[in-house]
């Protein structure tokens, strides 16, 4: 059996693997390590975006936790739980409100709950 050489093997080796829809693998954890693990894996332009996406939520939420749970990014307040998590799919990234119903204004679109 050959064996390769060099940094892109090595590299390759430590890329996450990607899920369906382009949904990065990354192990459970706490803090900002394991989102930006995240967002540095997701595939393309989704990259770039979930980038914007986290520079915003922080500098709107002071003291912002982070975690990755279920292959997504979540993001909450001590106390208060979870407020907001992510999730890429094949052609878009899923920016999902837990209570999106209780922020104001209210988001616009449609939800499955009441």
């Amino acid at each position: 059996m050959a064996k390769t050489h060099g940094k892109a093997s090595e590299q390759d080796a430590a890329k996450p693997v990607l899920l369906s829809g382009g949904n990065p693998q990354i192990a459970k954890g706490y803090g900002d390590g394991p989102v930006q693990a995240y967002i540095a894996a997701m595939p393309g332009w989704k990259s770039d975006a979930g980038r914007r996406i986290d520079a915003l939520i922080v500098s709107a939420v002071p003291g912002v936790y982070k975690a990755v749970k279920w292959n997504s990014p979540l993001y909450g307040i001590e106390g208060e739980g979870w407020f907001l998590g992510l999730h890429c799919f094949t052609n878009y990234i899923k920016v999902a409100f837990f209570r999106g119903a209780s922020l104001d204004p209210v988001p616009p679109g449609g939800s499955r709950q009441k």
